[in-house]
């Protein structure tokens, strides 16, 4: 008898998919979409044959994820071109600039620079769910109320990028650390919440989506303390 591992093995999660090897990360997804639909139980109650779902979330999945899809394509041998874009690390003059500013001055400019641009963008994010929510509660399978809730996403998922991009390009003074430290906290709960978010979209359970809107509630609990801990700094 061939063990679990041996049938994983066997596995192709490009057939399974019904995508080719070179397919796109929006085809990967757009494809995954349409399988979840066709064999989704609340969609075909006729079916219930579990294997087939499991082999399709474990097929988007590895095909999901370009670290996980690399490994794989190289256990089948496929070959890719190399990325002649390779990263390089770029350093800023900024931490030497920093060191003859004084501590009012750092805040001063930490605040202008990472806490106010943030703070717009965390707006733009963290204050919509529930109105886009009610929207698609009137058919989560209408394709175009889910495609506005998929905008939404990206909106939120470009924001975010940009919210880390201003994170980490000026070091915090100390006497704003703890503002910081929630900030970091209130970014890390947004981008696990889009994850939720987006995997609802996917695979429409509702329980990606319940998890979502918590997260939601976290990170803006760490907002409203970040602009406590900011007023309450200023007023020093």
């Amino acid at each position: 008898m061939a063990r679990t591992s041996d049938r994983v093995q066997q596995i192709n999660h490009y057939k399974t998919l019904r995508i080719s090897y070179s397919a796109a990360p929006a085809e990967v997804k757009s494809a995954y979409r349409e399988l979840v639909k066709e064999y989704h139980p609340d969609c075909n109650h006729h079916l219930d044959n579990h294997d087939d779902i499991a082999s399709i979330n474990l097929a988007y999945e590895v095909l999901s994820n370009p670290q996980a899809r690399a490994h794989y394509d190289r256990s089948l041998g496929i070959k890719h071109a190399p990325n002649s874009a390779s990263q390089s690390a770029r350093r800023s003059a900024t931490a030497r600039r920093e060191y003859h500013l004084n501590e009012d001055q750092k805040l001063d400019r930490w605040f202008k620079q990472v806490y106010e641009p943030i703070s717009e963008m965390l707006e733009v994010i963290l204050d919509s769910l529930d109105e886009q929510i009610d929207d698609l509660a009137a058919d989560p399978y209408d394709d175009g109320l889910m495609e506005d809730f998929e905008d939404y996403i990206d909106e939120c998922r470009g924001s975010y990028a940009k919210a880390l991009i201003f994170f980490r390009g000026l070091p915090n003074p100390a006497s704003a650390a703890g503002i910081a430290s929630y900030l970091y906290h209130c970014l890390n709960a947004i981008s696990d919440g889009i994850e939720e978010l987006n995997y609802f979209t996917l695979n429409f359970d509702d329980c990606h989506l319940h998890t979502g809107q918590e997260l939601w509630r976290r990170a803006d609990e760490m907002r409203y303390c970040a602009q406590v801990a900011m007023q309450n700094l200023q007023t020093i």
